[in-house]
């Protein structure tokens, strides 16, 4: 069994003169990241791999969710490959993970998001909102082989509030 747990990044601000990449949080992206985390907290047992967007914004959104469950930071990565916003390199992404991971957590970006969650899921989502989790599981053994499964959890921060 695998699962693959999507959060989008908090929400951004476009005040400052930066790259994409480099685009901060907002106030209220940093608030809602702490929101979805200390709730996630009480289920987010074993993870055995999370990974983040180089983005700025994901990266944060990154750390504050991993800190509200005290997720070893040793098993944290920064990877490219999740600068995506279509789906097609998140998907490639998770179908070369190591077989020997059961759950993985992963930071980044809407499109993307929303259309894996679509493909791989059993629930429509119009859309992940910022700071936004998906919880899909897998009825396999391989990343290589995922296809469809289960959305077992969506968590968005106005339920939350």
């Amino acid at each position: 069994m695998k699962t693959l747990i999507l959060v989008r990044h908090g929400k951004s601000s476009w005040e400052y003169a930066v790259s994409d990449k480099d685009r901060p949080l907002k106030e209220r992206g940093i608030n809602d990241a702490h929101l979805v985390g200390k709730h996630f907290s009480m289920k987010a047992l074993d993870i055995d791999a999370a990974f983040s967007s180089p983005a700025c914004r994901a990266l944060h959104t990154a750390m504050i969710v991993l800190r509200e469950f005290n997720y070893e930071l040793s098993n944290f990565r920064v990877t490219e490959n999740l600068y995506d916003f279509s789906g097609s390199g998140v998907a490639d992404f998770v179908h070369n993970l190591e077989d020997q991971w059961r759950k993985v957590i992963i930071f980044g970006h809407n499109y993307a998001f929303t259309n894996i969650a679509n493909q791989w899921g059993d629930r429509a989502i119009d859309n992940v909102p910022t700071a936004g989790l998906v919880e899909l599981t897998f009825n396999s053994d391989r990343w290589s082989d995922l296809q469809r499964g289960s959305t077992k959890q969506v968590l968005f921060p106005k339920q939350l509030r």
